[in-house]
């Protein structure tokens, strides 16, 4: 299969930094007991990738039987943003990424496709130095199967060329939607997850690299 186009997904696959997006749920609910936190902890580990407006609108529907208004969602979106920001932009990144990114930005078309609020997803990568490397930039509140789409028919990308890079089921669904190859990137946190996964997958961007070539 000759690639000419990837799409990133960006928490656990560029970036190790899953785990700051599961402590902010478990922090902002934690007021509401241990019942509560570990529900949404566990929703949220299960559902990487899905927006984090989305997850507030059913945590509070489903484990807290409130109905939240858009003002409640903001609110709750604007402080999950100001505890993950910063550990975010400063955690490590997946094994070889910055240098794949170097290598290969040349050679192949990149697109970051995530659930992270588009606006800060551009300052991740701008603080991080790698917003250079990238055709497009697009998160939430639209989903990644709208972007996936979108950037192959605003682009007339061919679908046998493109992989979808990602450690979530959002990610396989996008891939799977617009039948495109999905990439699994393997970590402990998705690990048992994906235990049936029959497809590619990868640990890091040296595996990724022997894999594509």
């Amino acid at each position: 299969m000759k690639i000419k186009n990837i799409f990133f997904d960006f928490d656990g696959v560029i970036a190790e930094s899953v785990s700051a997006k599961t402590e902010a749920f478990r922090n902002i609910y934690s007021t509401y007991g241990k019942e509560i936190s570990d529900k949404v902890v566990k929703h949220h580990k299960l559902n990487c990738g899905v927006s984090r407006f989305d997850k507030f609108k059913y945590y509070h529907k489903e484990f807290l039987h409130e109905l939240i208004t858009e003002e409640k969602v903001n609110d709750l979106a604007n402080k999950f943003s100001e505890i993950v920001l910063e550990k975010v932009i400063n955690s490590d990144e997946v094994s070889g990424a910055t240098p794949f990114l170097k290598k290969y930005h040349s050679k192949l078309k990149f697109w970051i496709i995530t659930g992270t609020p588009t606006s800060e997803i551009q300052l991740i990568l701008k603080k991080r130095k790698l917003e250079d490397f990238f055709v497009g930039v697009y998160g939430s509140p639209e989903t990644k199967k709208y972007w996936a789409e979108h950037v192959i028919r605003m682009h007339n990308l061919n679908r046998d060329e493109i992989i979808f890079l990602g450690d979530a089921f959002t990610d396989m669904d996008a891939a799977e939607h617009s039948n495109i190859k999905f990439v699994l990137r393997e970590n402990n946190d998705n690990k048992e997850l994906f235990m049936n996964y029959k497809g590619p997958r990868f640990k890091d961007y040296y595996q990724l690299e022997k894999l594509i070539n």
